[in-house]
């Protein structure tokens, strides 16, 4: 029987609120200084104001955001995603700190002492967001190359010898934050007399065959396992049960992987219905109102941009189109949207109008001999989307999400590709995850996807952010 320990997230997490109790300590007297010693700001017919009732608001502030940041979760370990992601959190935290504050302020009042500056609580906001930033964005990168090469790492024995086992094998390494090590795996149970042997999956080498769950207690005390992972949910309950109640005795850490839906595994949630437990599927964070509501003004605020500075590129682009070949400068196209509903798509046009007339409906290639010198031109840097502005404001599209697809390819692989439809939940978007990563033209469809799932799963502002930046950076496969 083999039981430790691990203290290393806790630590990391006692680290990361020791610094941010630092930051808006440092911050909030950098503002003071600034405000009242640095000669930057004139002081008019203010009083200086006694230096001890700064420090102890000071140290109030340092105390307050450790609170409030452990309240919107900036202290969960181990760490997932991008730096990025968590930036609103640290935003938010910081704004709620000093408002918090500020309210307090009001309340008690020491007497003899002047009313705070609104002043100095301005700049302590962006000094304690810059020193919090840089000093988050420091531990970010040191807590993954301290777990990366850290001593202790959990053992993990994962029961199940398919393709969702490999898969979980490859994301518990692949994620050094979880300091993971798979030292092997088990089969469910012995094959019965008669019946044909369960063959691994290629990719589970022979010496990584341990044996079966049957003799997890003697396979965990040699290799001296941690943990033990269930990815076969094909065994019966009762076998499932007894592999739980086998880790319980020998103090082994059991997790399971509800693979109900393939890859929307990051989606599971249980629910208590009185003394019963129900497993299901969380909402998407688009299902959510104040999202929707957010990310609405984000596409009605990009789409106003775009549309102002896209218009001269259009203009100088229209007479070149028209002159490439005969017809309209715009290429309007059905295409299915939110819900799987049609909606009519608008492109500066790239190729003849009579391009798909001998074919019928067919992906663009690289190379494509349709298109014109000028459309070849305009796929190359994406400037023929450029009219999607339009159907960004009309809420036909979002500036970020899953493109849009012909009727055709939509019937073609809701039943051929798995989760394909999933995708319509929401507005499709003029660029997504799966375009900056290289997934459009004559690209996988299931990697698609996979993409635009990850997205819809994942989503945020800072990420829409993210992937439009990276639209500007990327033109992978755009032909």
């Amino acid at each position: 029987m083999r039981f430790s320990r691990d203290n290393f997230n806790a630590w990391c997490s006692i680290l990361a609120g020791a610094m941010d109790a630092l930051s808006a300590f440092s911050g909030m007297m950098l503002a003071v200084w600034l405000r009242f010693d640095s000669g930057l700001v004139p002081l008019l017919h203010e009083t200086i104001p006694p230096r001890r009732m700064y420090v102890a608001a000071a140290l109030v502030l340092a105390i307050l955001q450790v609170v409030v940041f452990r309240v919107v979760g900036l202290y969960v370990r181990p760490q997932f995603g991008s730096f990025g992601d968590k930036v609103p959190k640290i935003v938010r935290g910081i704004g709620i700190t000093l408002a918090t504050a500020l309210a307090l302020s009001f309340v008690v009042r020491v007497e003899g002492w002047p009313p705070y500056s609104r002043t100095v609580a301005l700049i302590a906001f962006a000094a304690i967001l810059l020193l919090v930033s840089v000093i988050r964005f420091v531990l970010f990168r040191a807590e993954r190359h301290w777990a990366k090469y850290s001593a202790h790492k959990r053992k993990v024995l994962i029961v199940g010898v398919d393709r969702l086992a490999v898969h979980v094998r490859d994301r518990l390494e692949g994620e050094y934050r979880l300091r993971s090590r798979v030292v092997g795996f088990l089969l469910p149970s012995a094959p019965a007399p008669g019946s044909p042997e369960t063959t691994p999956d290629p990719a589970i080498a022979p010496g990584q065959l341990l044996g079966t769950a049957d003799d997890l207690e003697r396979i965990a005390e040699r290799t001296g396992a941690d943990e033990v992972i269930l990815a076969d949910l094909s065994v019966p309950r009762k076998r499932m049960a007894d592999i739980f109640f086998h880790c319980e005795r020998n103090l082994l850490t059991f997790r399971m992987v509800p693979d109900l839906y393939g890859i929307l595994t990051t989606r599971i949630r249980v629910d208590q219905l009185a003394d019963t437990p129900l497993l299901g599927i969380a909402p998407w964070p688009l299902e959510r109102f104040w999202n929707r509501v957010l990310k609405r003004v984000e596409d009605i605020l990009g789409a106003l941009v775009g549309l102002v500075v896209s218009a001269p590129i259009v203009a100088i682009a229209a007479p070149f189109i028209k002159h490439s070949s005969p017809g309209p400068v715009f290429y309007s196209q059905i295409r299915c949207g939110i819900g799987g509903r049609p909606f009519t798509i608008y492109k500066l046009r790239t190729m003849p109008t009579d391009a798909e007339a001998a074919s019928g409906p067919v992906w663009t290639t690289e190379d494509d001999a349709r298109r014109t010198r000028v459309g070849a031109f305009l796929r190359r840097w994406n400037l023929d989307e450029l009219p999607q502005f339009w159907n960004v404001l009309r809420g036909d599209m979002s500036l970020v999400g899953p493109r849009p697809e012909r009727p055709h390819f939509v019937e073609q692989f809701k039943n051929d590709v798995g989760h394909y439809m999933t995708r319509h939940v929401s507005r499709p978007g003029i660029t997504g995850w799966a375009q900056v990563n290289g997934m459009r033209g004559d690209t996988s469809i299931r990697d698609r996807v996979q993409h635009d799932l990850y997205y819809l799963e994942n989503w945020s502002l800072s990420f829409d952010f993210k992937i439009l930046l990276q639209t500007f950076l990327n033109r992978e496969n755009a032909y």
